[in-house]
């Protein structure tokens, strides 16, 4: 069970993990010792799954954010774990979310341009078995956007 503590330093971690032990310990008020004690306890429980760097998309070309909505043929579990270990390969995508309503999944996927796009769809994604329709929205700017997790809801 994670206490108060636990909270406040998976918030500062979300912010900057790049912040030390003795950063972390002197906004809580604590020692080095425990905080690095607690953050271990955090990393070998799956809470801290790892840590990464936060890259603006558009600097690094990737003008283009798409949620595409898709729907498969046939919901057979083989035709449907076939799909998932295929998603998997496309680097277009970056999310994928198998959801209730009317699609069967959510895709995030990031392209150059339209004609990096069209391409992605003209020729991987429909290259999949077991494609039925697929519903492309293209994002025309972002409201919200953040890579933190509420601690506390």
């Amino acid at each position: 069970m994670l206490d108060q503590t636990d909270y406040k330093i998976i918030d500062l971690l979300q912010q900057d993990a790049k912040l030390t032990i003795k950063e972390i310990a002197g906004e809580l008020g604590l020692t080095a010792t425990p905080v690095h004690e607690r953050i271990k306890k955090l990393e070998r429980a799956g809470v801290i799954k790892k840590y990464a760097a936060i890259i603006d998309r558009e600097r690094i070309g990737l003008n283009m954010l798409v949620f595409c909505s898709v729907s498969l043929k046939n919901h057979n579990s083989q035709y449907i774990e076939e799909f998932q270990r295929d998603i998997q390969q496309l680097t277009h995508v970056v999310d994928c979310y198998h959801v209730g309503g009317l699609f069967d999944y959510l895709l995030k996927v990031m392209a150059t341009d339209m004609s990096d796009y069209q391409e992605f769809v003209s020729k991987k994604l429909a290259a999949l078995e077991n494609i039925g329709t697929v519903q492309s929205s293209f994002v025309m700017s972002e409201i919200k956007h953040s890579n933190s997790l509420p601690s506390k809801i």
